[in-house]
């Protein structure tokens, strides 16, 4: 027998806001479309961006989604986030397994950026 994470959702509010946020201001692909929201990343796992329509969705909106997306430049995009009115709970931060930064998406669900920028760090030194 084989079990292997097939999907993560996201429910949100708005469904064109998280759109414009996911694909538009992060940058990530956009798979299939529908009435039930829109895939990114059509690689496994899926993630899948929902209307929240039914009671137990609806209390899944803006909770901390434990969601980590690995980014090349996470100093660039933070910048372009920032610039963009993206709310930050943590700006980039060097941490022992990367650059961190953790964002919240328009319906206020968190996730994190994250640099893996380990092996520089340990040549160059932190970035200034």
């Amino acid at each position: 027998m084989s079990v292997t994470l097939h999907s993560i959702a996201i429910f949100v509010h708005d469904i064109d806001k998280a759109l414009k946020f996911y694909n538009q201001q992060l940058g990530l692909p956009v798979g299939k479309q529908g009435s039930f929201g829109f895939e990114l990343l059509e690689s496994a796992p899926h993630v899948g961006v929902h209307p929240a329509q039914h009671p137990d969705a609806k209390a899944m909106v803006g909770r901390h989604t434990g969601l980590t997306f690995e980014v090349d430049d996470l100093l660039a995009l933070s910048s372009k986030l920032l610039a963009e009115g993206v709310t930050f709970l943590a700006e980039p931060a060097q941490q022992g397994f990367g650059m961190m930064a953790m964002v919240k998406d328009p319906d206020g669900n968190v996730m994190a950026l994250w640099e893996d920028n380990v092996s520089q760090v340990v040549a160059e030194g932190p970035p200034a």
